[in-house]
């Protein structure tokens, strides 16, 4: 995983994460670090859920049961089994194809050896029944010859087959790599790329771009008064409707925690304030029902931040002006969008 926090963020993110390990009377070694890490920073929101579960249900949390969660969440072992698999299956594959091919070729040289045996053979003057061998000597290697390259084809289809179904397998994980598994949007890793990727393009072409945050007001609440699951059922009806608002290019990523983004390229500022807006009044336009007994649960409001990019900002502090904007309209009142203030001299590279 990859961390791209300003130095004071990760100072006071490090802190947290030493206070989290003390009080839990846990070993400071460099997975639970992480953990903990990860945990505070909101890096990834499984690994949000799976602590808070662990806190909200007053278990005792070991370093066992942190190594668990980070082998589970951050340790790619699936992603990296499956590669191992899929590279030795290509290996495999490759290893038939080659002999097959071997045996193809040592095959081909013979029969060209007996092709010209025959043709010197019936250069000279020979009897009808040493013309009718020398024939059926050559019947019988070319019949011989498309027998190895009938193999060789069969080979070949099957090699192809297992090369499409390697393909797919590869493409999933990678996708699974990107995603987020609650929402299904993308997360914080596939946004990181993204991001950094907008923003080269930016300084390079000019293009301008906005990103807005976005955090669902009160969430603890839902957590706490109805259960985990329901919290996920916000969660996902936030997703839901981030992922119908937007189009084309844009990007909507699961932040961390109960907050979203959202990347909105050729986009200004004013744009991206509408969409922003627009996401906002559909969220709270849904009432929110229990799946389980059918029971009105009330509706969900969102606070957002937005920023446009600012040519020869670095991509971190971008982020907090974004950041800063959502803090704004969350202590306004919430239930409303913030624009960002302009970069100040200060965030601008030298």
């Amino acid at each position: 995983m990859q961390y791209s926090h300003s130095k004071e963020k990760a100072q006071d993110f490090c802190e947290k994460v030493l206070a989290s390990i003390a009080e839990q009377g846990l070993t400071p070694v460099p997975q639970i670090f992480e953990l903990w890490y990860v945990y505070h920073a909101e890096c990834n929101p499984d690994v949000v859920r799976a602590i808070d579960i662990l806190k909200d249900g007053h278990q005792k949390i070991t370093d066992e049961r942190c190594e668990e969660i980070h082998q589970r969440f951050l340790g790619d072992h699936k992603e990296n089994a499956r590669v191992r698999v899929a590279g030795d299956r290509i290996q495999e594959t490759i290893k038939d194809i080659s002999l097959r091919v071997r045996d193809v070729k040592s095959a081909t040289h013979k029969y060209n050896e007996e092709l010209q045996s025959a043709t010197g053979r019936l250069s000279h003057d020979v009897s009808p029944d040493e013309i009718r061998q020398t024939l059926k000597m050559v019947l019988d290697n070319t019949s011989e010859m498309i027998e190895h390259n009938v193999r060789l084809e069969q080979e070949l289809e099957k090699s192809t087959l297992v090369m499409h179904e390697l393909q797919r397998d590869l493409e999933l994980v990678r996708k699974q790599a990107l995603s987020d598994s609650l929402t299904g949007l993308a997360n914080r890793k596939a946004f990181e790329n993204e991001i950094v990727m907008l923003c080269q393009q930016a300084e390079q072409k000019g293009e301008t771009f906005c990103l807005i945050l976005l955090d669902i007001d009160h969430f603890k609440l839902f957590n706490d008064n109805y259960g985990h699951q329901v919290g996920d059922q916000v969660l996902r009806l936030v997703a839901r409707t981030l992922t119908d608002g937007v189009k084309g290019r844009d990007m909507a990523a699961r932040f961390g925690g109960e907050e979203f983004a959202v990347l909105l390229p050729h986009t200004n500022l004013m744009g991206a304030m509408k969409v922003a807006d627009s996401l906002r009044a559909i969220v709270q336009g849904k009432e929110l029902i229990n799946r389980n007994t059918g029971d009105k649960l009330g509706r969900v409001t969102l606070s957002a931040g937005v920023a446009e990019f600012s040519a020869g900002e670095p991509v971190e502090n971008f982020i907090e002006r974004v950041d800063a904007a959502l803090y704004a309209a969350k202590n306004n009142g919430r239930n409303q969008i913030a624009a960002a203030s302009a970069p100040g001299p200060q965030n601008k590279r030298a």
